[in-house]
C-alpha cells in the first residue's frame, strides 16, 4: 500500500520541475549499475576517484547519454571504498582481549537515485520549499556540499535532499530562506568538494527528518531497510525520469 506521501507525489506529478535540465526529445539517459552483478567494477576502481570518474564517463560516451541515472533500493558494492559506510562482519576485542564485539552492519543499500553528469551541472528546484537546513559534509566518501529543503503538499510535510553539491553553493544560503520552484539550487560539485565522488547528484525524498540536519543517510544496512525505505519513498515519483531511460 502507498504511504499518503506516496499519494500526493503520484497526484502532483506533472507539476515537478525537472532537477536538472533534460530534453527527452534529443537528450538521452542510461541506466547506471552499482551492484555486485557488474563485473567492470573492480575494487581497485572503485577505490580510486580518477579511474571511477573515467569509468562514469566512459559509460556515458558510450550510450550517448548526457546523465547516467539510477540506485534507488539498490545493494551497492560502492561503499567498500569509505569507512564512513562501516566494516560488515568486522569484530573488535573488548578492552580485556577476552571478548569479540562485532561491529555494526555495513551499510549498502541505496536510499536516493544518483544522476551523474558532468562538474558544474546546474540543480533546479522542482517545488518551492523553504531550507530545512545545509552542511559540508567533508568526509571521504560523505555527501560533501548537502542542501535539504523542506516542502508542503495539500497536506503532507516531506523534505528532499541534494547531496555532492558544489561548495559555492552554500556560501548565500540559509535556513528558512523559501525558494520557488525552477529556481538554480546549486550545481554537480567537483570530487574535491563533493565527498571524493565522481561528479553526480544524490537526490533523495525523506518523509521525517526526526532531529537531523544538514544530514540525513543516503544508505542503509540490509537490516535497516525497509524502517528507512519507508521513510524514503522513490525519488523518480518527482524526477520522473526512470522512465525515459
Amino acid at each position: 500500500m502507498n504511504s499518503p506521501l506516496e499519494n500526493v507525489l503520484r497526484r502532483n506529478q506533472l507539476n515537478f520541475r525537472s532537477v536538472v535540465d533534460f530534453n527527452v526529445a534529443i537528450d538521452k539517459l542510461v541506466r547506471m549499475d552499482f551492484t555486485s552483478g557488474n563485473k567492470e567494477l573492480t575494487p581497485e576502481l572503485i577505490a580510486d576517484t580518477g579511474l571511477f570518474s573515467a569509468y562514469v564517463n566512459q559509460t556515458l560516451a558510450a550510450a550517448n547519454a548526457r546523465y547516467g541515472i539510477g540506485g534507488y533500493a539498490e545493494n551497492r558494492m560502492l561503499y567498500n571504498r569509505s569507512p564512513h559506510f562501516n566494516l560488515a562482519g568486522s569484530t573488535v576485542s573488548s578492552p580485556g582481549g577476552d571478548l569479540e564485539v562485532a561491529l555494526p552492519p555495513s551499510r549498502s543499500i541505496h536510499l536516493g537515485i544518483d544522476i551523474w553528469g558532468a562538474a558544474g551541472t546546474k540543480v533546479f528546484v522542482p517545488i518551492g520549499g523553504t531550507v530545512h537546513s545545509f552542511a559540508y559534509n567533508d568526509h571521504f566518501g560523505d555527501y560533501g556540499a548537502t542542501i535539504i529543503l523542506q516542502h508542503q503538499l495539500e497536506t503532507i510535510v516531506f523534505h528532499t535532499l541534494y547531496g555532492h553539491l558544489g561548495l559555492a553553493d552554500l556560501a548565500n544560503i540559509r535556513e528558512g530562506k523559501y525558494i520557488s520552484r525552477g529556481e538554480l539550487l546549486g550545481h554537480f560539485g567537483e570530487p574535491s568538494e563533493n565527498g571524493d565522488w565522481p561528479p553526480h547528484l544524490h537526490f533523495q525524498v525523506i518523509a521525517d527528518m526526526r532531529v537531523a540536519k544538514g544530514d540525513y543517510p543516503g544508505v542503509c544496512s540490509i537490516n535497516e531497510k525497509e524502517k528507512y525505505l519507508n521513510n524514503c519513498p522513490d525519488p523518480d515519483l518527482i524526477l520522473n525520469m526512470i522512465g525515459k531511460i
